[in-house]
Order: structure tokens, then sequence, then C-alpha cells
């Protein structure tokens, strides 16, 4: 009988120790939980207010000539949807480039390509209501050293100040506005990126209701 009874109290300050220990835990995981939401209430606004500048900065990028930008709500028809898919091109964000007036510029859109050699890549275009190709920056690209990765360098500077429907890339030098000379041993780079610059263009052209199924 006292062996029983001193197994029972065992167990039950085993139990106890569990129970207790679970406390525990529970305690620190609701106090981590607390300081978790009180850090992430802290920081909420200044990083909004981090990523809004950084939008702000990249747009600028591309349309020098807008005092402000402001997110645009759009969505590409059908058709335009389609095509460029074919094309492994994906249209994202959209903002609007105003003047200090408040009078409306021109847009600064992103455009990604599925099709780079080395995975996606993703761009800015800034393009104004008259359908000029102010300029164009890359925001994510990983092409190989030395081929692909030189799009800044020598695709970049081929697009700006242009005012063309779209662009073609050729391999033997450009010989007119509409023409972009390919990065030596890096096509796939060049067409991606050129598909992703065309892209932008269409969407444009439905902003400004001047088409929308990227065929003339």
């Amino acid at each position: 009988m006292e062996a029983d009874m001193g197994t029972k109290r065992t167990n039950n300050h085993d139990v106890g120790a569990v129970l207790k220990e679970a406390g525990i835990l529970l305690a620190i995981t609701l106090i981590a939980g607390l300081m978790l939401g009180f850090v992430y209430e802290l920081t909420k606004e200044p990083i909004k207010e981090q990523e809004r500048r950084a939008i702000q900065e990249a747009c600028r990028a591309v349309f020098e000539d807008a005092a402000a930008f402001e997110a645009a709500d759009y969505v590409p028809s059908e058709g335009l949807q389609e095509q460029l898919a074919a094309e492994g091109v994906i249209l994202g964000s959209v903002y609007e480039a105003l003047g200090s007036d408040g009078s409306l510029l021109g847009h600064v859109i992103e455009s990604t390509s599925k099709r780079g050699y080395g995975g996606q890549l993703v761009l800015y275009a800034g393009i104004t209501v008259d359908g000029t190709l102010k300029g164009v920056s890359i925001l994510d690209i990983s092409e190989t050293p030395g081929l692909g990765m030189r799009a800044e360098e020598v695709l970049v500077p081929q697009f700006r100040d242009k005012n063309v429907y779209s662009f073609i890339y050729t391999k033997t030098g450009a010989a007119a506005d509409n023409e972009i000379d390919a990065i030596t041993g890096a096509t796939v780079t060049t067409k991606a990126f050129t598909n992703a610059v065309n892209g932008a263009l269409y969407m444009a052209l439905e902003l400004d209701g001047q088409g929308g199924d990227g065929n003339e």
C-alpha cells in the first residue's frame, strides 16, 4: 500500500512538473508573440515609407520629368495578356507619372520576361502619353556575367527617348529607331529584354486608349 502511495505521489509530481513546464513555455510564447506584434506595429509605417521611397526613386529613374508617381489600378485586356504570355512576358504594377500641376505625363510600367537565359528579368519602363519611351531600368536580372549581365550597359541606353510602336533586335547593327543592337553572345537575354519592353509599350497603348492587342 505504501509503495502504491509513493508511486501515486511520484506520478502526481511528474504531472505537476510537466504542467509547470508547459505553463512556462506558453508564457514565453505569449510574451514573444506580444513582442513581435509590438515590433511589427513599431516598424510597419517606416517600412512602408521606405518601400514608397524606393518605388518613387525607381520610377524617377525612368521618368525624370515627373514630379510624383501614384499607383494606378489597371488590369490588361485578356487579348494583351494572352499575346504577352506566348512571349513569356507578364505585366506588373503601373504608376501614373504626374507633373507638378498634377497633370498626367505618362506611366511607369513594370514588365517581366520569364525567358531570360538565367531566369526572369524584371524592368520598369517610363512611357509618356504620346508614346515616347523615356527610359528603362532593370529591377531584377540574373544573366551570365560578361554576356547577358551587360544589359545595363548595352541595351538600356538604346531604348532611351525612342517613340516607336515596338522594338526588334538585330545582330547586324541598328539602322532604325525601332532596332536594338543585340548583346554579342547573349541573344536570349536581348530577346527577353526586348519583349519585356514591348510588353510595356503595348500596355501604354491600352492605357491611352490607342490599342490593346499589340498588333498594327
